[in-house]
Order: structure tokens, then C-alpha cells, then sequence
């Protein structure tokens, strides 16, 4: 931890305040006869390459050194929703199962819940070398303190090196808390995941409005968290004859004590949203008017697709924000999109590029979203959608 320190010794009040005017964000203030670094400071050291008579002088305490050999093993916190396991821990057992190979190092599964025994198995039928399962009644429902008390009791016994949580409502709330209590980094709605030798993180996400991909590491913490997002991943095939344990783990009933109470839990009509979708008609600025949008959603249609659209529509009013690809809103995997109208900014490509067909249509030659699709067609969309529409036609009548 860096901080400037101020030496008061031999320093007059009209020289003293002097220096609190050197400091362009008024982070220097002269309380009671001394100099105070308040709040404003930005570590511009500004004040330092000032002449000051040595009374300003910076202190750069050692980093923590952590002994790595100590935190092994890369961890998922498998989520159940609706009794069944989320399909966002799956995927990201399988990345846990990648990490861990490169590091020579097991892959583990922390399971809290009421009934846990098919999701266990099922997370040893998908690569879990161990799965510690944390069963008692009160884990029914997602409450913030018995859920990171079971996951710290689980970190402080086990020591991973990384523990993986889904960009779901619940693992946003969770990894923050964990985070907090073992004072470490984590890395929100990474869309990349890499590991070093020495079981670094490599974690790569969006920074700065999509304009840069920012590398992100936490060299002197462990352990290191990170959420991804559904769909970031791909699903992972199953393991053939799997060797997992499940290990059964409790904690003190005190632990479990909650300030939160469930009084009803109504389950939501059942929609398909466009992460399921197989094909999707997705569009964005190219499309004039709100009326068009309804040529596009018969496109969809006719493919037995969706229609989606950038973030630009929904902030429009066009679209319905569940409606929205991209960092801000879904991540899809299908088998076809069709972009149209669509630059490609890193926000809507990370969304996105996850599908096995990309097929993109824009005026622009050099617009970005020709870099990931598989398929490319110049031109104006009001222009080539009714030739595409002819086709599918076409193809149908064969």
C-alpha cells in the first residue's frame, strides 16, 4: 500500500500553507497546525517533484507475498435453481476442467442446498474431481449470510487457487461478499479465462465502454473469483467413467442463521428467451425505422427463429431489453445469427460470438462484425433481405 506522509517537524504555518496550495485537487488541508491528506488525493505525487523542504515524502509498503503452493485446485460454485443444477456451473466446470490440466491440479465443486444428491452426481459425470456438498434445510432458499458462510467454511478448508462463479442475480451477490471476507480481487462478467504456471488467473473482460479488453491478474491474493456470464462457455461433453468423490461437509448451525425470510417462492412462467433459441435475426442501427423491425421478425419466423437486437434498439423503445445481446444484456449461443445492420462492438461480439453461424450484413466493408462472421455480405439490408427471403422460400419449396 502506497500513501504520502507528511513531516511536520520545522515547517511554519505560512510555509505550511504554502504546500496545501501546491495540490490541484485540494487533497492537502492545514487542520489544527498540521497538513491532512484527505480522500481527494490521486497519488499524482505532484507535491513531490514541488520543492517542500523534504516535508512531503512517499511510502510504498511491500506487497503481501503468498505462498501458492499452499491454494491448489480451480473451483466452480455449482448453483441449483429450481432444484436442478444452473446450466452456467456446467459450463463453467468445464472451463474449471481446461484450467486445471494446464496446471496439473484437481477441479472441485461446492455444492450448498437442500437436496443435493443428483446434482452431485451429475457434477462428477461432468469432470468434478470432488464435489463438496453442503445439505441442510436452511440451504433451500439463496440467503447471502448461511450461502457465503458454507462457501468461506469450504475455502478455508479446501485453500483453491480460483473459484468460479455464473454472472447470475445469485453469483453476482455471492463472489463480491467472498471476495470482501478473504480480501481479494474479483473479476466481474470475465468473457476469457487463461491460467499461468504458477496458477495466476488470467482473467480478460470488457473495460473502459468496449473500447479496450483489459487484462486483469491478482498475483498476491488467493483465492483468486471470477463470475462469467451463461452461454460465455460452451456446455462440456460428460466424462466417461467419472472417478469424482463427493464429500458431505457441515457447518455450525449458527452459521446458517439468517436475517432473511423466505415467506413464498413463485416460480416464473416459463419463456423461451432467446438464449435457447437455435436461430436469431438480430438487428441493429441499420434498421431505419420501428416500423421495419416487423420485416425482420417475419424473417425469424421463417427460419423458426428469434428476433434480438443491440442496445442502441432497446434504448430506442424498439425492442424489449430481454430482447438485448451483448455485455448489457444476453448471451447467445445458436446455431445461426443473422446480423443485420450491425457494427459489431465488442459489447454485442461478446454476446454473441459464441454461435456456431455467424452470418452478417452491413454497408460497411470494414465494420468490425465482419471480423467474427463466418459469412459476410456487403450491402444494404433492405436490399438483401428480400433476396434472403426469397431463398428461404426457395429452399422450402424443395
Amino acid at each position: 500500500m502506497a500513501r504520502i506522509v507528511v513531516n511536520m517537524a520545522n515547517l511554519d504555518p505560512a510555509r505550511a500553507k504554502a504546500i496545501v496550495e501546491i495540490c490541484p485537487f485540494g487533497a492537502m488541508e492545514y487542520v489544527d497546525g498540521k497538513i491532512i491528506i484527505n480522500g481527494s488525493c490521486r497519488m499524482c505525487r505532484l507535491c513531490l517533484k514541488r520543492d517542500t523542504g523534504g516535508a512531503i515524502r512517499f511510502e510504498d509498503t511491500p506487497r503481501p507475498v503468498i505462498d501458492k503452493s499452499k491454494w491448489k485446485g480451480i473451483a466452480v460454485y455449482a448453483e441449483l435453481s429450481g432444484g436442478a443444477l444452473h446450466p452456467v456451473s456446467l459450463e463453467l466446470l468445464g472451463k474449471a476442467r481446461e484450467l486445471a490440466a494446464k496446471v496439473g491440479q484437481e477441479v472441485y465443486a461446492v455444492l450448498p442446498g437442500a437436496a443435493c444428491d443428483a446434482a452431485a452426481k451429475q457434477l462428477v459425470a461432468y469432470g468434478a474431481d470432488r464435489v463438496y456438498v453442503y445439505e441442510h434445510p436452511e440451504l433451500e432458499n439463496f440467503r447471502i449470510e448461511p450461502y457465503s458462510a458454507v462457501i468461506e467454511d469450504f475455502i478455508v478448508k479446501v485453500h483453491p487457487a480460483v473459484l468460479l462463479a455464473g454472472g447470475t442475480p445469485i453469483g453476482r451477490t455471492l463472489a463480491p461478499r467472498l471476495a470482501a471476507r478473504f480480501r481479494t480481487g474479483l473479476t466481474a462478467d470475465c468473457t476469457v479465462l487463461d491460467i499461468k504456471e504458477n496458477t495466476d488467473l488470467e482473467q480478460i473482460r470488457p473495460a473502459f465502454g468496449g473500447n479496450i479488453m483489459a487484462h486483469i491478474n491478482t498475483p498476491n491474493h488467493r483465492p483468486q473469483f471470477a463470475t462469467v456470464r451463461y452461454k460465455i462457455f460452451a456446455l462440456p461433453e460428460p466424462v466417461e467413467n467419472p472417478s469424482g468423490v463427493i464429500e458431505h461437509c457441515s457447518v455450525e448451525p449458527s452459521k446458517l442463521v439468517s436475517d432473511i425470510r423466505v415467506v413464498a417462492v413463485e416460480p416464473k412462467s416459463p419463456e423461451v428467451g432467446i438464449e435457447e433459441a437455435e436461430v436469431i435475426v438480430a438487428v441493429g442501427r441499420g434498421v431505419k425505422k420501428q416500423e421495419d423491425l416487423e420485416l425482420f421478425r417475419r424473417l425469424a419466423a421463417k427460419l423458426n427463429g428469434q428476433l434480438a437486437g443491440t442496445r442502441c434498439l432497446v434504448e430506442n423503445g424498439w425492442l424489449d431489453h430481454r430482447c438485448q445481446i451483448g455485455l448489457s444484456g444476453r448471451t447467445v449461443s445458436p446455431k445461426l445469427i443473422l446480423c443485420c445492420g450491425i457494427s459489431g462492438s465488442v459489447q454485442f461480439v461478446a454476446g454473441m460470438k459464441g454461435a456456431e453461424k455467424i452470418i452478417a450484413v452491413n454497408t460497411d466493408p470494414a465494420a468490425p462484425i465482419f471480423n467474427v462472421a463466418h459469412i459476410g455480405i456487403v450491402g444494404d439490408l433492405y436490399e438483401v433481405l428480400p433476396r434472403l427471403e426469397t431463398l428461404i422460400a426457395e429452399g422450402g419449396a424443395r
